[in-house]
């Protein structure tokens, strides 16, 4: 199905947006898509109508909305070259407390559709999304049923903006998908991410799949085709369980 693009107000000006459901004519529980840090591009349009296709409504924000136009990305020509240098200004223009912070214009948005199930939302993040899903599920915890996070690194750091802080607040069904030997995500972080999750007696899941960080991209370097579907069947049977039903 094509795409419907929106415009979305938040309290930092306006969101280019896309929306993205399985056909016409239904009404699907809502899924927030936290992109990358490669941005608005293909191979993220592609992935969040794969997940609208499983039955759900998603939404998928421009996070660099503040910085204004830029690319399209192609990763394997970014991470050719200094990508930090190239990704790093946008990146600067966002993180976890905006995200956050977006989050709720974005529900806000749900909340007018007539083709959104329920009052319980999904979010879903890859790379620099991962953290941003968990933080907006910690901000908002009435109103998201579960939150995954792929390959996302700094979840229990030194920040006052880590996912691990959030883990009290955090009424949702949490599925943590880790890279191997990821410097951004070490052993030591995921052990404290987990401890904060079990002290504060959330429902998690975490799995180390063998791949490297970035494998669920399909236009990255790295991507495995193996374990990315791995990967989707773990997220389509997640949301299954957690979203279709829930009020």
């Amino acid at each position: 199905m094509p795409s419907e693009h929106v415009t979305i107000l938040t309290r930092d000006g306006v969101c280019p947006s896309h929306i993205m459901t399985p056909g016409s004519g239904g009404s699907w529980p809502g899924v927030i898509f936290y992109a990358d840090a490669g941005g608005i591009r293909p191979a993220m349009l592609d992935m969040a109508q794969r997940l609208a296709d499983a039955g759900y409504l998603v939404l998928l924000p421009d996070l660099f909305y503040r910085y204004g136009p830029y690319g399209p990305f192609k990763p394997k020509e970014v991470f050719a070259g200094d990508f930090r240098a190239i990704l790093g200004p946008l990146m600067a223009t966002t993180g976890n407390d905006k995200a956050a912070q977006n989050t709720e214009a974005f529900l806000t948005y749900f909340d007018t559709r007539n083709d959104v199930a329920g009052s319980k939302a999904g979010a879903v993040g890859f790379c620099m999304g991962g953290g941003m899903a968990l933080v907006s599920a910690g901000a908002y915890p009435d109103r998201f049923a579960v939150a995954a996070s792929y390959h996302g690194g700094n979840l229990a750091n030194e920040a006052p903006t880590s996912p691990h802080l959030f883990a009290p607040k955090l009424k949702a069904e949490i599925y943590v998908a880790a890279a191997e030997n990821d410097g951004s995500y070490p052993p030591a972080m995921a052990e404290r991410l987990e401890n904060s999750l079990t002290r504060a007696d959330v429902r998690h899941t975490t799995r180390t799949y063998p791949a490297a960080h970035g494998w669920m991209i399909p236009d990255f370097p790295v991507y495995n085709h193996d374990e990315a579907e791995r990967g989707w069947d773990e997220l389509f049977a997640l949301f299954g369980r957690t979203l279709n039903g829930a009020e």
